[in-house]
């Protein structure tokens, strides 16, 4: 439970009751980085179908600022974070870990997040509210990656994923993606969670050559994106 609550206050900004805790459950909280999700989802939900009863705009609206607000933008952080890193690395690849370091937000990192401010917010303006149910697991899928991304890649630099690898056995990813084939029986576009996955790891892998939670972050960003993107499209 420890974990849990943990997981929740490191993925959340959600009011939660402080405890005391050792290393050991702070690297645990990992485990419970999808659960984290389905709060998320929850609560988006919760917003989408409220709008919903006045306007399709006014839902998508309501979905969205909960949906950053109640994860205080912070994979959206990694998402920028990346996108300046990987802007600066079009001249120079030396300079990626200088520019994930750099505190300020640059030119690519404001594109980045407006684009996928923007998509979100179209994406959920097209969403059916007889579909919006589906933002649940689709929020929790985008969060099993880091645990398969913290297993599969070695940490950039000494820190939060390093700790968290401590807490994770690979047992514990295959926990979260059975789940998931299970909810791929009623949502077939479900399993595009897996190849995205896999996908991303190649891709910080061979441009970055470990994992980072600005990577992570981005990761989940543009998970969250694309299978909305795919449950938009298979209905």
């Amino acid at each position: 439970m420890k974990s849990l609550i943990l997981a929740l206050q490191f993925m959340t900004r959600l009011p939660l009751p402080n405890i005391k805790v050792s290393e050991r459950d702070f690297a645990a909280a990992i485990r419970w980085f999808p659960a984290a999700g389905m709060v998320v989802g929850l609560a988006v939900w919760g917003a989408f179908r409220l709008g919903a009863m006045v306007e399709p705009w006014l839902a998508a609206l309501l979905g969205l600022v909960v949906w950053v607000g109640v994860t205080g933008a912070l994979h959206l952080d990694g998402l920028g974070d990346m996108a300046d890193a990987l802007g600066a690395a079009h001249k120079d690849s030396a300079r990626i870990g200088d520019v994930l370091a750099d505190p300020h937000v640059g030119s690519f990192a404001v594109v980045a997040i407006g684009v996928q401010l923007l998509a979100k917010l179209v994406l959920l303006h097209d969403l059916s509210p007889d579909h919006a149910v589906w933002l649940v697991p689709i929020a929790a899928a985008a969060r099993i990656g880091p645990l398969v991304w913290t297993l599969a890649l070695p940490p950039l630099h000494q820190g939060l994923g390093s700790l968290f690898r401590d807490g994770l056995r690979w047992w514990h990813a295959g926990l979260w993606g059975l789940l998931l084939l299970v909810g791929v029986y009623w949502a077939p576009w479900l399993v595009i969670a897996f190849p995205l996955m896999g996908g991303w790891a190649w891709f910080v892998k061979r441009r970055l050559g470990g994992i980072s939670g600005d990577s992570h972050g981005a990761g989940i960003e543009l998970g969250e994106t694309v299978l909305l993107l795919a449950l938009v499209c298979w209905r």
